[in-house]
């Protein structure tokens, strides 16, 4: 019996080690800063497929060591503020991207995928740049974020059950993502979720360019059609299709 215990106990710190190990230069965004805080959309069903994508395992930011890092220090910099960094999504798995391609070339869309891109067809995704067949997400060098304002009120939570307003809809209406309002949700596929869209009030390009200088300081660069989305150069070397697995 006692032996048996044993090698039970010894199989599942064995299975644990594994679950939590990444390739080398990869780290869990938690061990290197635990006070950002996390919403990674396509472990879930609160995104524009509606389920959690292939090889999303763990509700986990994975990125690359040296882009941890940097995001430590943008968190410590918004610690001063009452603000805070919120990761959408992280380290991609390659298998992800192409659950996205398969998924919008499927013929069908419900009416909350619409929500993510109400002015244009899910098949047109791709073409319009919206989506990428190759993603930098899958380096670890890429990253969706926003931010939070630790002063207010952030606790309404996603009800699959619930119809939502477009993601160009008044703040009030659309999915909550308890976050600064950008002037749209987060994956809208819309021109008002270009960076510098000015169809947005002052308010909500004052956070969009806020949010825009404080990854730049680090070297990020914004994607242009997608105020969420930064990408450090340099760090992205190959792509990679290792699953997200719990970290613990």
């Amino acid at each position: 019996m006692a032996l048996a215990a044993i090698f039970a106990a010894g199989c599942i710190a064995s299975a644990s080690a594994q679950a939590q190990k990444l390739p080398a230069g990869f780290v869990y965004l938690r061990d290197v800063d635990p006070t950002i805080i996390q919403d990674i959309r396509y472990a879930g069903s609160n995104n524009f497929v509606g389920r959690p994508l292939r090889g999303y395992g763990a509700a986990e930011c994975v990125v690359k060591r040296k882009v941890g890092v940097l995001l430590k220090s943008v968190q410590k910099e918004l610690a001063l503020q009452d603000l805070s960094l919120k990761m959408f999504d992280c380290y991609r798995p390659a298998r992800a991207v192409a659950d996205m391609l398969a998924w919008s070339r499927d013929g069908r869309e419900t009416t909350a995928q619409r929500r993510y891109n109400p002015s244009f067809s899910k098949a047109d995704l791709f073409r319009l740049g919206y989506i990428a067949e190759r993603s930098g997400h899958s380096t670890g060098a890429a990253l969706d974020l926003t931010l939070v304002d630790l002063k207010v009120d952030n606790s309404a939570t996603f009800n699959p059950n619930k119809d939502y307003a477009d993601c160009i809809g008044n703040v009030n209406l659309r999915t909550p993502e308890g976050s600064v309002d950008m002037g749209t949700g987060y994956d809208c596929s819309d021109a008002k979720a270009h960076t510098a869209a000015r169809s947005i009030t002052a308010a909500q390009r004052r956070w969009r360019e806020k949010l825009v200088l404080l990854m730049a300081r680090r070297g990020f660069v914004n994607y242009s059609k997608e105020w969420w989305h930064f990408s450090l150069p340099g760090a992205a070397g190959q792509a990679y299709d290792f699953p997200i697995t719990p970290r613990k």
